[in-house]
């Protein structure tokens, strides 16, 4: 087969679908590959390091597609790239096809193929190709070192000659993948590191609710937390609200596939967080766990805490997310 990546054209996006080293990893298996002009140079691939690699590269979008028969890309396509499609293609990128409807019907109209990233199962035998997983690591990390690049001490406390330096407070909310990057990058930095979740199984210095209702063990199939009942997210907004003056940072990860984005962190909580305190709030792109949360944005509320909504942190490292 011939194997093509095309350049990406959402605002901001950096990664690319094919690197130099998959490229050469694909020849190896008999496939040919090829990648648009200037496709990876965002992520530091340059088109020379390609051609090293034994990739072709074409010229344009259409030229690619119409060479290779797997088109491959990061962000879902556009009508454009949907368009060039044919019975003989197949593209393979996140979709998110309950959220683009219009687009898988406009590829079902030209008779393509289309493999949706984002609905690898999250099991143990797909994990070589979870490419949400994958990036929602990277998500977690980086929103630590966003986190800590607005805060203004040390995340690890010291005693030193000119006094003493306390060690910041971390609170995780939501351990799946994300939430356990997060967690191991805090930690690892020196900070009091917590975590909430309605899964039992996942660690740190967890926040237990004094609740003894069966939805409180919300571990679901498939690798999600479960929804929550009324009760259970009462109290756990009551424990919330309970441990928000002592946070220092608060990092939210809680996402249900195909729905809003629940609301853990109200403005009341917000209200009552020392200045200079900061949240990064991971499920911005569906509306956010905090209240306050404006996508794209870093905001600075009126006690002085800085809310940070963006939704690129992947694309920020791309050179190791297009790796993975």
């Amino acid at each position: 087969m011939k194997i093509g990546a095309l350049k990406e054209i959402s605002t901001g996006e950096q990664r690319v679908a094919l690197t130099p080293e998959s490229a050469i990893q694909l020849q190896k298996l008999g496939h040919d590959c090829v990648v648009q002009k200037g496709a990876g140079v965002a992520a530091g691939f340059s088109d020379a390091q390609y051609e090293a690699a034994g990739v072709k590269v074409a010229a344009t979008a259409a030229a690619l597609t119409k060479a290779c028969d797997v088109i491959v890309k990061v962000r879902p396509p556009s009508e454009a790239e949907i368009k060039r499609l044919s019975p003989e293609k197949t593209l393979i990128s996140f979709f998110y096809p309950g959220a683009n409807e219009p687009l898988m019907e406009l590829a079902k109209s030209k008779g393509a193929s289309v493999i949706a990233m984002d609905m690898v199962p999250r099991i143990s035998r797909a994990q070589k190709m979870d490419a949400l997983s994958s990036m929602a690591n990277i998500a977690g990390y980086r929103a630590v070192i966003e986190a800590g690049n607005n805060f203004g001490r040390f995340f690890t406390g010291q005693v030193t000659a000119a006094g003493k330096v306390p060690p910041a407070k971390v609170l995780v909310v939501g351990a799946g993948v994300a939430g356990l990057a997060a967690i191991g990058t805090s930690t690892s930095l020196g900070a009091i590191t917590y975590a909430f979740d309605v899964r039992p199984e996942v660690g740190a210095e967890f926040v237990f609710l004094d609740f003894s209702e069966e939805q409180a063990d919300g571990a679901a199939t498939g690798g999600y937390a479960a929804v929550s009942s009324p009760e259970f997210a009462a109290a756990q907004l009551a424990k919330f609200r309970e441990i928000a003056p002592d946070m220092d940072i608060v990092i939210t990860t809680a996402l249900i596939p195909n729905r809003e984005a629940p609301e853990l962190w109200t403005a009341d909580m917000v209200a009552s967080m020392k200045p200079g305190s900061v949240i990064v709030d991971l499920a911005a792109e569906k509306g956010g766990n905090c209240k306050l949360t404006v996508m794209d944005e870093r905001i600075v509320t009126d006690n002085g805490v800085i809310i940070i909504g963006y939704t690129d942190f992947p694309s920020r490292m791309a050179a190791q997310a297009s790796t993975l």
